[in-house]
């Protein structure tokens, strides 16, 4: 049993952009076991934008990490001693492991672990991105809220992000012209060369609201949104009636304190669908989606990709970096 754990708390909420500063490294005792509770050694974290509401005391689906708090996130553990009879020594489990070394299941958790299962082919990490919430994220927004058909439109903003290559992946997959819109050609190059969009819009350049336009000539039906902001109302107002807009992350406004409306004027006109949805109204489904997810990876129709940072001290860089575009596919760090 390890007598430290290395934990990232909480420090200060962000004015605007995250920093180091924002958080502060402390090094706390690991506490004996109690009956049913297990100690898991923490292996890769997942960043994501929704932890910039975290951070903030915006209301949200879960409530703001106090200050002083170990920074909540997602990740991956081993466990490493059990006095709880549903987790061994060796188990990989999933849940909110948090910015620390070591983790112990059944403390009261609000979303409880759950034990990994090893596929052969399949990297452990995948399971925080393509096979994680990221992935699960994506096969819900589509299925359930965007319900592609097959010759329809769709756009994907923030395309080269975890949730947004997945989505575009699956609307390949389900016959749809897919037009990503990411930063950078670097990132457009992979979304057209290994993923297989239709087309891929660099938003970074001048041109790209009429290059989007070209790319659509048919209009859009559906919009899997990522972003908000310009990019939303630029592609609402290339929507066919009747499309839908799949509202999964509006990251634009993350650091803002009124992120501010979509065009409430052009859903009418457009009798358009907009829909939010948080991926936790699915967790009795999780399986089933982790099941296709996984079916479709090892069939090779879904392509997993990730940035990784080394070490926990650099953690809030790799969530800094989701903001400032400098990663591709699901970021993740690796401890």
């Amino acid at each position: 049993m390890p007598a430290t754990n290395r934990q990232l708390l909480l420090k200060s909420r962000p004015k605007d952009l995250i920093s180091r500063d924002n958080f502060t490294s402390v090094t706390a005792p690991v506490p004996e076991l109690r009956d049913g509770q297990a100690l898991a050694k923490v292996h890769f974290l997942s960043v994501d934008p929704t932890m910039r509401i975290w951070m903030s005391e915006r209301e949200g689906y879960m409530p703001p990490v106090g200050i002083g708090e170990v920074m909540r996130a997602g990740g991956i553990a081993q466990v490493i001693a059990s006095k709880n009879p549903e987790f061994h020594e060796g188990d990989f489990v999933l849940g909110l492991t948090g910015f620390q070394e070591y983790v112990l299941l059944g403390a009261g958790e609000p979303v409880p672990f759950r034990k990994l299962p090893q596929l052969p082919g399949v990297p452990l990490s995948a399971f925080l991105g393509t096979l994680g919430m990221t992935g699960i994220t994506a096969y819900f927004g589509m299925t359930e809220v965007g319900k592609p058909k097959a010759g329809e439109t769709l756009v994907v903003s923030a395309a080269a992000g975890a949730t947004g290559s997945v989505a575009g992946q699956i609307g390949k997959i389900h016959g749809c012209r897919v037009v990503g819109i990411a930063g950078g050609a670097e990132k457009c190059a992979w979304l057209t060369g290994e993923l297989g969009f239709d087309h891929a819009v660099d938003y970074k350049k001048s041109g790209w609201k009429q290059e989007l336009a070209a790319a659509c000539p048919k209009g859009i039906d559906i919009d899997y949104e990522n972003v908000g902001g310009e990019i939303m109302h630029t592609v609402m107002s290339r929507m066919n009636p009747f499309g839908r807009i799949v509202l999964c992350g509006l990251i634009s406004g993350y650091s803002a304190e009124d992120p501010g409306m979509a065009s409430f004027g052009t859903v009418l006109i457009k009798r358009l669908r907009v829909q939010g949805f948080i991926v936790l109204d699915y967790a009795p489904r999780f399986t089933e989606a982790v099941t296709q997810l996984a079916q479709w990876m090892l069939a090779g129709k879904l392509k997993d990709r990730q940035t990784v940072v080394e070490g926990l001290e650099n953690a809030p860089d790799a969530l800094a970096m989701l903001f400032s575009g400098g990663n591709i596919g699901k970021t993740v760090v690796k401890l």
